[in-house]
């Protein structure tokens, strides 16, 4: 139960966060910032209020969480961390002798308390409130775009993925004590994923034994990433790899296997929207969507910029509507009027292709993109037809016996010309170089909140990792703005 949560623990220590987590201190100034009750607000109906043991404070298991997105850690690291790191025990609202949590208590929280609660866009409106109070957005822009996070199986075999994490583990030992080639079990041979697993387990076994090498951050971090992973597949041995990620591209030559995240934000550099899909999403079907959880945080949007791909019919006839000014390039490829099967092909900008809804790519295209005799010039896609034959999404698409599987297009020129003039003003040309901002945005979110890979299989894993890396780059964004105005 939760009941009394919110009651401060009085401890004789307390005075030593004054001496050890100073005024500038980045946690101490998060704390100071956001009033993280209303995280017991939305979690409340997760709880029984008044029968059983109490639980360990909600918001404090969210701050574990939001310390994971902000040190890029796992559980048991951040745990770990948080029995000696000052900083983190004065965030967590914990006295200083204050025993931590077991870090299995972490994936409960996230699977149990956080299912359906609606957390991205809760996160993003909290902070985007935050900074409408504090009168730090001044701009009516937004600029959108997408960024792809790899799935943490990167299509290898369970066998294969299991494989390569204990040998990163067996290197890390090594190079302290290769005698230690001679204590650990022979390698599985067998194809069977539950023999690989029973081998991992084994290999953590025979580490933690020796707990001079154990305990040595080089071995310790991969020997826990191999736990996190074994428990994983433990839990869900019935599937062979992450059932939700999809083939993604990035151009016409390089894929991903994973998730897309569609991202919005304004000309402060504050995230404003974002929406997390499977990888072989096409970028353009998200902006209005971005536009309007934009809007519900209140932000007033004038401008909207984007790349080509945001560039289709319905976005410039909806921008029109709304008396927003689009900033995207026309694509002849995706500005085309009416299409069959439009739910069933997504256009990529990148590669300039279509893909199927298996995330199947078009190998080639044909035909001609000039006027004749009065027809609306067309464009023919063409698939890989052996994909084609054993595709398990093949019923009601490819026809048994075909000797190809295309896709054709119409072009309708003419239907643009209003936004190809403007494309061509000097303003146009001025604001459409506000762009890169986002590209660094996504890259920050990558490389120093670890969402370039998910930590986790599923859907709901990838939307819960974006949520806090979303909600820890926003505050870090806040604080900053908050600084160049003194």
């Amino acid at each position: 139960m939760i009941s009394n949560q919110e009651t401060l623990n009085l401890s004789p220590f307390l005075a030593i966060y004054d001496i050890v987590v100073p005024k500038d201190n980045m946690l101490r100034q998060i704390n100071e910032l956001v009033d993280f009750t209303f995280i017991l607000e939305e979690l409340k109906s997760k709880y029984c209020l008044d029968n059983g043991r109490n639980a360990v404070p909600p918001i404090r298991m969210f701050k574990y969480l939001l310390l994971k997105s902000i040190f890029d850690l796992s559980d048991v690291d951040i745990v770990e961390r948080s029995k000696y790191d000052m900083s983190f025990k004065y965030f967590l609202g914990m006295a200083p002798e204050d025993p931590v949590i077991d870090p299995s208590s972490l994936t409960k929280f996230r699977k149990l308390r956080l299912q359906d609660v609606g957390l991205l866009d809760m996160l993003i409106y909290k902070t985007v409130d935050i900074a409408l109070e504090k009168d730090l957005i001044k701009s009516k822009t937004i600029i959108v775009d997408s960024t792809h996070t790899k799935s943490r199986y990167n299509q290898k075999s369970p066998k294969e993925f299991l494989m390569e994490k204990s040998k990163s583990v067996r290197k890390a030992v090594y190079q302290i004590d290769e005698s230690m080639k001679e204590k650990f079990p022979s390698k599985n041979t067998s194809d069977e994923v539950k023999k690989e697993v029973d081998y991992c387990w084994e290999i953590i076994n025979v580490v933690e034994k020796e707990a001079h090498i154990a305990r040595i951050p080089a071995v310790q971090e991969k020997l826990n990433v191999l736990k996190e992973v074994v428990e994983d597949f433990t839990e869900h041995l019935d599937f062979s790899m992450d059932q939700d990620a999809r083939v993604g591209h990035k151009t016409e030559d390089t894929s991903f296997f994973g998730y897309k995240t569609h991202v919005a934000m304004n000309d402060e550099r504050l995230i404003t929207a974002a929406i997390v899909t499977t990888g072989e999403k096409s970028d353009g079907k998200y902006l209005q969507e971005l536009i309007e959880k934009s809007r519900k945080t209140g932000m007033e949007i004038k401008t909207v910029i984007g790349d080509s791909a945001y560039s289709e019919k319905d976005n410039i006839q909806y921008a029109k509507k709304n008396k927003m000014e689009l900033i995207s390039k026309l694509n002849p490829m995706i500005t085309q009027g009416g299409r069959a099967e439009e739910d069933e092909f997504e256009f990529n900008k990148d590669a300039g292709m279509f893909v199927c809804k298996a995330g199947h790519m078009a190998i080639r295209k044909a035909g001609t993109l000039k006027k004749i005799k009065g027809r609306n010039p067309r464009q023919t896609y063409y698939f890989d037809i052996k994909k084609c034959q054993v595709c398990p999404l093949r019923d009601g698409c490819y026809k048994e016996g075909a000797k190809s599987k295309t896709y054709s297009v119409t072009i309708k020129s003419t239907e643009h010309k209003d936004h190809e003039v403007f494309q061509n003003t000097e303003g146009f040309k001025e604001k459409a170089k506000q762009r890169y901002k986002i590209e660094a945005k996504n890259s920050e979110l990558k490389h120093r909140h670890g969402y370039d890979v998910a930590s986790s299989a599923g859907l709901f894993g990838i939307q819960m990792q974006g949520a806090m890396a979303i909600f820890a780059v926003n505050l870090k964004r806040i604080m900053s703005l908050l600084k160049e105005e003194k």
